[in-house]
């Protein structure tokens, strides 16, 4: 018996039910998923758990606290106290920190949400801190951010401004002094 060699794919000898796509029936109390591949959030979690109860027990005592805003653990509200004996001394700063979702392999975004006059922040509240850039670490934690933060503020790097007018004022302590105290108190949040 000769089997016809047939190089083009010829489905007409399979029978019918053979070549159909089957799809299961769709079941509207099992909708889809919104991932392919869900992230499973729990190690993050778990570390910011861990930062949350260490920042707890400071109890504040280096002028740095934080906590979730919120339902979720990736959305935080910090603070800082202005280090004593900078110009800063006597003000409260509030920030807002988001957590990615890979971290801490990546760093969070944190920005002022208090008006800051800064060589290193912008209008918006945007820092320019290197360990929340290409310097980050894993092994840094909010508290170390937010320390990193506060001794940014009496210590800021004017060769990297953000704010060019806070750099060039820098120097004229009594007139940045004046700067500082003057957007602190005329508007406490940043425009968005």
């Amino acid at each position: 018996m000769e089997v016809p060699s047939n190089s083009s794919s010829d489905y007409s000898s399979i029978p019918q039910h053979q070549h159909r796509h089957h799809h299961a029936p769709a079941h509207p109390s099992n909708p889809p998923s919104a991932s392919p591949h869900p992230v499973d959030t729990t190690p993050v979690s778990q570390r910011l758990q861990k930062e949350l109860m260490s920042l707890m027990m400071s109890g504040g005592d280096l002028g740095v606290s934080a906590f979730p805003d919120g339902e979720s653990i990736f959305t935080w509200i910090g603070t800082i106290e202005g280090g004593k004996g900078t110009v800063y001394d006597g003000l409260s700063y509030k920030l807002s920190l988001r957590f990615p979702l890979d971290y801490p392999f990546k760093p969070p975004q944190v920005k002022f949400e208090t008006m800051c006059f800064h060589p290193n922040v912008d209008q918006f509240g945007n820092i320019c801190l290197d360990i929340l850039q290409d310097k980050w670490s894993s092994a840094y934690d909010c508290r170390t951010i937010l320390l990193s933060i506060q001794s940014l503020l009496g210590e800021p790097n004017p060769e990297s401004p953000l704010n060019s007018y806070a750099a060039v004022l820098w120097n004229n302590k009594e007139d940045y002094r004046r700067m500082v105290h003057k957007q602190y108190f005329s508007g406490e949040t940043v425009e968005t």
